[in-house]
């Protein structure tokens, strides 16, 4: 995690879904449901994406200004725990909240142009 100059923090992780699944999961993940859009929204998630790989590799990027609430705060939402059973058959063994791996980041492009002073 790394907190930028406006006091937001930049989050990416992975996990693995299930290979044979990769095209459901796509799909459920074009419509997520209204309310849990709302959620995301409302605890605090912005800018938040969904990459994955033909073998299963699954990157997510977000922005908060308090990550850990922001995921703890999920939690609190009935809608959460519906979406989180609705996509348990896409892991084997546990989910994201369990097994996400949280990546450490090493370059950001726009913070160290403003630290060398280049302008566009």
């Amino acid at each position: 995690m790394v907190r930028t100059d406006r006091g937001t923090r930049r989050v990416m992780f992975q996990f693995r879904v299930r290979p044979d699944r990769l095209e459901e999961y796509s799909r459920r993940h074009a419509a997520v449901w209204p309310e849990m859009l709302r959620a995301l929204h409302e605890t605090g998630w912005r800018n938040y994406s969904i990459f994955t790989g033909p073998d299963g590799q699954v990157v997510g990027y977000f922005e908060s200004d308090d990550p850990d609430a922001a995921r703890a705060d999920m939690g609190l939402y009935e809608v959460n725990a519906r979406w989180q059973a609705e996509m348990a058959e896409f892991f084997d063994g546990a989910g994201p909240d369990e097994s996400m791996t949280e990546l450490t980041p090493i370059f950001h492009l726009e913070t160290q142009l403003a630290a060398n002073s280049i302008q566009d």
